[in-house]
């Protein structure tokens, strides 16, 4: 619990251009027997200003904001959010939307073959049904960091059931498909319990996490 670590949240605005379009999800962990994934809404990448002074940051952005809008990647914006109060909890710079507005858009969309895709983004029900693999952080940050389906996630792991204490951190994942020739899956994830120490996510669970779909989907 990170309780105590609370920060006093406070509305800024921002404006500025969007980089990426990547899923937002919160990532729920215990040993290598469950690793579910909550899809949450998008995280934009936005190269700009902040009234706090940053200029390069994420916006967490809700889904019917997104689907309202159909932003897309070069796009202008500019809006309010609110900063975040867990530091660890939130990958985000800023969550809680609000005042979103269009101010500029390039005449033609980007078309980039993929892979990466860089393409409007599909709805939450999509990447749920789709699932997804660990990422290198590496390829996250690089051949993957404008795709629609790469994603940094919030992750939750149960450390101890009977108190319910949970340790965070943040994890790169993919929901693309399994033919995509940037893939690569990294490090194995080391999973921590007490008392038992740590076990390795060495991709067994992401078969299980993508079985509903083949090599190309």
């Amino acid at each position: 619990m990170d309780y105590f670590n609370e920060k006093i949240s406070s509305k800024i605005t921002w404006e500025g251009k969007v980089l990426s379009i990547q899923p937002r999800a919160r990532v729920w962990r215990y040993l290598v027997h469950n690793r579910t994934h909550y899809l949450l809404g998008y995280n934009f990448f936005i190269e700009g200003f902040s009234s706090n002074g940053l200029e390069n940051f994420t916006v967490a952005i809700s889904e019917k904001q997104q689907l309202n809008s159909e932003f897309r990647v070069g796009d202008i914006i500019k809006g309010t959010a609110w900063t975040k109060k867990y530091e660890k909890r939130e990958f985000a710079d800023y969550y809680r939307a609000g005042a979103l507005k269009l101010l500029n858009r390039e005449k033609d969309e980007i078309i980039i073959f993929p892979p990466p895709w860089i393409i409007k983004p599909p709805s939450m029900n999509v990447y749920e049904d789709r699932g997804a693999r660990i990422l290198s952080k590496n390829q996250w940050k690089s051949k993957c960091f404008q795709c629609i389906w790469a994603n940094m996630s919030n992750v939750e792991i149960q450390w101890d059931f009977d108190k319910d204490i949970k340790k965070y951190r943040f994890e790169s994942f993919c929901y693309g498909p399994k033919s995509c020739k940037y893939y690569k899956m990294g490090r194995a994830r080391s999973v921590s319990h007490k008392n038992m120490g740590s076990v390795l996510d060495d991709g067994f669970l992401d078969d299980i996490c993508t079985e509903n779909r083949d090599e190309d989907e």
